[in-house]
């Protein structure tokens, strides 16, 4: 073959497959973006987290978007419909930054809140507010301070025992969902940061506390007496997270009303404003 024609018909071929190189490149890159846009949802939306937006919804939005969500020209939140929205992370950012030039005014909602917001919307379609059960703040702050015991080991910022934590911020640090959960079933719904520990030293003490801080080396805990301990791990002869918990459960102790109205109560606890 000649010299010449073969080196033209080389960077032929190279020109085609540079091409179809950077086409897929492209296809990929736009692919991904879609997708990361697209898909950004939850796996999945909980009963307790979609009931606990439907609140929400309806005491802070229904007045510009209707009771469906279909007031506002291009919007049908029942169907699915959105202006601006793709991802569950778009609702969240739509919220709390409103949209300007708009009536949308941005919302300062905490992590809970927002997790209700996004639930609700994307089950909209297929929730029935019909039966939303409604909890009630001052009956909920009844049962705590009262037939549920809880104000026998937590404090509410600062009032009460340090025996557990104080769940002054729980309506911001916790989901409905993960509140809903750990009423039932607290041993299972417990996060590992809140464990207490069993430290029994070389001579024979046994320490049971909640855990301040931690690390290599030592441990601060509140005991049962609330006294405030520390520990070096080389001097205990045994340290040990331990699994359960004195919390009940109020699976069986409470009707699903007491347990509505129990947790308003703390999802209403914000921390101190």
């Amino acid at each position: 073959m000649n010299r010449g024609l073969f080196v033209k018909l080389c960077r032929s071929v190279y020109r085609k497959l540079l091409a179809c190189v950077m086409a897929c490149a492209t296809f990929a890159f736009c692919f991904s973006c879609v997708r990361a846009q697209g898909q950004d949802r939850a796996p999945v939306y909980y009963p307790a987290d979609i009931q606990y937006g439907a609140q929400i919804f309806a005491s802070q939005c229904t007045a510009c978007h209707g009771e469906n969500g279909d007031l506002i020209p291009g919007v049908n939140f029942r169907a699915g419909q959105f202006k601006r929205v793709i991802s569950d992370s778009d609702i969240r950012l739509t919220v709390t930054t409103g949209v300007p030039g708009t009536a949308m005014q941005p919302f300062n909602f905490g992590a809970s809140e927002l997790t209700g917001i996004v639930s609700y919307l994307r089950n909209m379609s297929s929730f029935d507010t019909k039966g939303l059960m409604l909890g009630n703040r001052a009956r909920g702050q009844e049962l705590f301070e009262g037939a549920g015991k809880c104000a026998t080991c937590h404090a509410v910022n600062g009032k009460g025992p340090r025996v557990a934590p104080d769940l002054g911020d729980i309506g911001s640090m916790r989901t409905a969902d993960l509140l809903h959960r750990t009423l039932l079933d607290p041993a299972g719904a417990m996060l590992p940061v809140s464990r207490s520990v069993r430290a029994v030293t070389k001579d024979g003490k046994t320490i049971n506390g909640r855990r301040l801080n931690e690390d290599t080396y030592s441990v601060q805990l509140i005991d049962e007496q609330e006294h405030l301990v520390s520990l070096v791990k080389s001097d205990l002869r045994e340290y040990a997270v331990v699994k359960t918990t004195p919390m009940p459960s109020y699976k069986d102790k409470f009707s699903a009303q007491e347990l509505a109205d129990l947790e308003a109560y703390l999802l209403s606890l914000k921390g101190v404003k």
